[in-house]
């Protein structure tokens, strides 16, 4: 770390290691004076209220790593790098995305990002550069984890759905390790409290005796794969049974009649076998969850990220919909949220080449080399990349970066030389999350919610720009800002807010081509008077006023009062001047019910297309170990030193630096293997040495390698594995497309 001088002020900020963007405090000091040299939790932060796992202390290897980059970079004929002006590298980039448009149509030119760990405003303002071009297929990071989850909550509920486990009496843990990948407010303090309160249990669901199982009243070890077999017996239990909440299927779900004989003569037996769990656990905790007052419910990696995935999200739904967990404090509810993640509804839309189902308009990320390598017509054909390392993160990178070398042209926005960047035609530097205004749109939480404009703790170095200049200045190149709106609506902030507000409705709002470009108008109008370092919460305005348009009454009861857009108004402005999260949701539980995108408010318990797997579970098994993979891999475990890719330097990990892989005992005995050694890991995708640390948490015939790991230094040599050396853009959920990275089959050999 750095040296130890610091500035006695604490300046408020929040930590963007993981989705639940804790606010921290930081004091900054260093000979340069900007290191990261303590951090600690943020008390006045309204939701993490103080809390910060032990991540978040190594935020420095962040903002000081060594891999940044401080000038726009090209790739020369040789494939070496030069340092070229920003003026050439704007025109350039936008002289070459736009003769693609021109030549192939804008549908060729993808887009990934828009997201990143609390790195969320450049994907307004790449709208921005997206509509110029005429480009309408992206992907993130999300659509290798959640889409299968969207897709049936648009189908059950048309909305996103989080648990209250602040007050939950029963709370249930599916392929979810909050103990180390957070994901709920204050995750570990809450956690201790459900295990220590008499009244209130814990159900875990894992092949891996985690650390949050061994604060479970109930761990199902399931086997590696077989969630499907195992949330269908609980199901089957309740439907037996008869334990199901008769008055509340009544007054709330639909269509349950024709999901129920799916499970009537289902046997449990048989399902919990498969599943690797005894019946008597299937049955109490079945039991449990029907008996409860309130349960909550989180699943996430662990079966989003394997087989049966999006059946599985679905019997998930089909669990709390039986046992009346919707709608009711300490149940499941529909968050207010400040700005959707997830894009477009439209329903049959399809990727081009390999016809893959898009939802939330996110193209699966699985297919997206099989998109570009490709002789189609309507192939990709170049890609722009910004808050993502998809060369690291995305199944079967080997096979990932043929497909980015394919491709015409790539453009990778980003504050470090990635994995992804080594394969770019330009590099654009960027900001880092603590040079500029940030924010998240991670906020699900209920029945307050609430947002956080992140201030600048530091000037940005001499050479590199915010990732909404660099948008708003390749929309200029490319023609499609509006100059004379653009000084009409100058014009109009120098009288007043409200002349601006005025003349953005009158002209700006009923304008589809305006819209288009419109996080690049309030950047270049609205952005110029906001406080130095905060340009970019210029679209975080826009925003506010529709967030209040559409919530009258939860931003009434948050506090901003008025007619017309003074409440969105006064929304813009406390977000722009707090210090730390504002409030700008309260509501209560029971109206998750008006929030339902369903037309009679009532939960839709019938989807189809999934009626033929679960028949199919009864007369298959799950994929079982074979004598030329005898091992089910996880590739990507969540461990207490491991981190998205933005910190790259291997010195941030204090243990486990080299990433080791987790072996049960009885498979360590049979292949010789003691906690140290060395060992030959192989998969269909490739062949890495890993070293093996024995650990009687393993399942019998499952093996797990940490994510973050095997990344590229210019410093040091990559330490650990990359996991998705591993795994392969083929094993994939038929529905989603999302991957099987959690249940790789495997073989292990001692060297």
């Amino acid at each position: 770390m750095a040296p130890s001088r610091a500035s006695s002020e604490w300046k408020s900020t929040a930590c963007i290691l993981c989705e639940c963007n804790c606010g921290i405090e930081v004091q900054l000091g260093g000979d340069d004076g900007r290191r990261f040299v303590r951090i600690r939790g943020d008390k006045n932060h309204p939701v993490s209220q103080g809390y910060a796992c032990e991540k978040a202390n190594r935020l420095d290897f962040y903002q000081n790593g060594r891999d940044r980059i401080t000038a726009p970079l090209r790739r020369r004929p040789d494939g070496s790098f030069e340092e070229i002006d920003w003026e050439t590298a704007i025109r350039e980039v936008a002289e070459r995305l736009a003769a693609i448009r021109d030549t192939h149509g804008g549908d060729k030119i993808f887009y990934y990002g828009g997201g990143g760990q609390g790195n969320h405003l450049p994907g307004g303002y790449a709208r921005s550069t997206l509509a110029a071009l005429g480009s309408v297929y992206r992907s993130n990071a999300l659509a290798q984890e959640k889409t299968g989850e969207f897709w049936v909550n648009g189908q059950m509920l048309g909305g996103f759905v989080r648990g209250d486990f602040e007050h939950c009496e029963v709370a249930v843990f599916i392929g979810k390790n909050p103990w180390q990948s957070h994901s709920i407010p204050r995750a570990r303090v809450t956690l201790r409290e459900i295990a220590k309160d008499p009244a209130r249990k814990m159900i875990v669901i894992d092949p891996r005796r985690s650390e949050t199982a061994d604060l479970a009243d109930l761990h199902l070890a399931v086997r590696p794969g077989a969630d499907a077999w195992l949330l269908a017996a609980l199901v089957a239990v309740i439907v037996q049974e008869g334990l199901a909440d008769q008055a509340f299927i009544e007054e709330h779900v639909v269509n349950l009649g024709e999901v129920l004989p799916l499970f009537e003569t289902l046997s449990v037996a048989d399902f919990a076998e498969k599943a690797g769990v005894p019946e008597a656990q299937v049955r109490e905790a079945a039991r449990t969850l029907a008996g409860a007052s309130s349960v909550a419910f989180f699943e996430d990696h662990g079966v989003q990220m394997n087989r049966h995935s999006t059946l599985v999200s679905y019997l998930n739904r089909l669990l709390w919909v039986l046992t009346g967990s919707f709608g009711k404090k300490g149940s499941m509810g529909l968050p207010i949220v400040f700005q959707s993640l997830i894009g477009g509804k439209a329903r049959g839309q399809r990727s081009p080449v390999a016809g893959a189902r898009i939802i939330g308009g996110l193209v699966p990320c699985n297919v997206i080399a099989e998109e570009v390598l490709s002789d189609h017509p309507d192939r990709y054909r170049a890609m722009l990349i910004e808050s993502g390392n998809p060369a690291h993160s995305l199944a079967d990178s080997k096979r990932f970066r043929e497909a980015l070398d394919a491709l015409e042209l790539v453009v990778v926005i980003d504050v470090a030389m990635t994995e992804t960047a080594r394969h770019a035609d330009y590099v654009l530097p960027v900001a880092t999350q603590y040079e500029k205004a940030e924010a998240s749109f991670f906020n699900f939480e209920f029945p307050e919610n609430a947002f956080f404009l992140r201030k600048p703790l530091l000037e940005p170095p001499p050479g590199v720009l915010t990732e909404p200049e660099i948008h708003t200045r390749i929309v200029e190149a490319l023609g499609r800002l509006p100059e004379d709106l653009v000084e009409e609506l100058r014009a109009a902030l120098r009288e007043s807010r409200e002349r601006f507000t005025e003349v953005f409705f009158a002209k700006v709002a009923p304008s589809p081509n305006h819209m288009a470009v419109v996080p690049s108008i309030l950047y270049r109008t609205l952005g110029e008077v906001l406080p130095k370092g905060s340009e970019s919460a210029a679209a975080v305005w826009g925003l506010a006023h529709m967030y209040a348009l559409r919530n009258p009454a939860a931003v009434r009861a948050a506090g901003f009062e008025g007619e017309g857009t003074a409440p969105g108004e006064a929304l813009f402005e406390k977000i722009v001047e707090s210090p730390t999260a504002v409030v700008f949701a309260r509501h209560a539980f029971e109206d998750s019910w008006d929030r339902l995108e369903t037309a009679d408010k009532k939960i839709n318990a019938a989807v189809p297309e999934l009626y033929d797997t679960i028949r199919s579970l009864a007369t298959t098994r799950p994929a079982a170990a074979s004598e030329e993979f005898p091992l089910f891999l996880a590739a990507g475990e969540r461990r207490s030193f491991t981190a998205n890719t933005i910190l790259r330097h291997p010195d941030w990990r204090k243990k486990d630096r080299g990433g080791a892989l987790f072996v049960h005992p009885e498979d360590a005995a049979a292949l010789g293997l003691e906690s140290g050694g060395r060992a030959l890991l192989t998969t269909r995708g490739g062949r890495v040495e890993v070293e093996v640390a024995v650990s009687d948490r393993m399942h019998p015939g499952h093996v797990s390698l940490p994510n973050g790991m095997g990344l590229s230094n210019q410093e040091a040599d990559p330490v650990g594995v990359a996991p998705n050396d591993l795994t392969s853009s083929g094993d994939r959920d038929e529905f989603a497309g999302t991957p099987w990275h959690k249940s790789v089959p495997a073989r292990l050999s001692a060297l």
